[in-house]
């Protein structure tokens, strides 16, 4: 209050005014300066045309008719670069008053890599650990899904994806559509991951699992996650995902009136 004070001064706004005139002002005007919000724009130019039909399967529709019973989506994703930290002074456990105390310090003992696929209509998780990303690993997790039922014997299998470089373009859907016919990609927009129903998953395990980050070894890190994938299926439900085609277009006809007003400004 008092820098916003000094800088409302300063600018001639006021010859002067109170810290608790500014409080209020902003208080009744719902206007916080000093919080900010992170947010992703969508950058692809052909956003609506790659959201729509990934949206759709959310919503048990393919190309504008109902998915049958035996069709399979999968969202499926990688989750990169995660470190196994060995903290310099063992943590001290929570008391009364007192939070969970973990040592600032740590020694790297390591980094390994999460592949993972969630099936968006059942609810089931698949899940391995690899020390690095890449074609392989990822072709060994959908080898991993498709050997088992219902995915074996599906007519169709969606697999929703980004863009990463493990599974990216007509090359990967070559590759595989000619292991497994049944498979369809699915690819989501450029930069909107937030549109793949695996992140939603991969958030749980970071505030579940990863944080604070304190493994002795990759082995540990690996071996908890694993074992924390088997302990979330048998309680998970299918994400309660409430964004649809529509709710994209409203946003996208948002984004284009701002901007345009933006262009006349200028």
């Amino acid at each position: 209050m008092a820098e916003l004070q000094a800088e409302a001064v300063h600018r001639g706004l006021v010859a002067s005014i109170g810290e608790t005139t500014i409080w209020r002002w902003l208080s009744e005007d719902a206007i916080r300066p000093w919080y900010h919000r992170s947010w992703i724009f969508p950058r692809d130019p052909l956003f609506a045309q790659k959201a729509g039909p990934l949206l759709d399967l959310y919503e048990g529709v393919w190309k504008g008719v109902p998915l049958g019973e035996s069709d399979c989506v999968l969202s499926t994703d990688e989750k990169t670069s995660i470190q196994a930290r060995q903290r310099l002074h063992a943590s001290l456990p929570p008391g009364p008053g007192r939070a969970l105390r973990v040592e600032h310090e740590y020694e790297r003992c390591g980094a390994f890599a999460y592949l993972a696929a969630w099936d968006v209509r059942r609810a089931k998780l698949f899940g391995h650990c690899h020390q690095k990303t890449g074609i392989a690993p990822f072709e060994h997790l959908v080898g991993t899904v498709m050997a088992q039922e219902p995915y074996q014997s599906a007519q169709r299998v969606f697999w929703i994806m980004d863009n990463g470089s493990s599974h990216r373009g007509q090359s990967n859907v070559k590759r595989l559509q000619a292991k497994w016919k049944q498979i369809i990609p699915v690819y989501t927009p450029v930069h909107a991951s937030w549109l793949n129903q695996i992140e939603i998953y991969f958030s749980i395990i970071q505030r579940k699992v990863l944080t604070p980050n304190t493994f002795e070894s990759v082995e540990e890190g690996q071996e908890r996650i694993l074992q924390f994938q088997e302990r979330y299926e048998q309680i998970a439900k299918p994400f309660r995902w409430k964004f649809t085609r529509r709710d994209l277009d409203r946003v996208l006809e948002r984004i284009a009136q701002a901007e345009d007003r933006q262009r006349a400004a200028a």
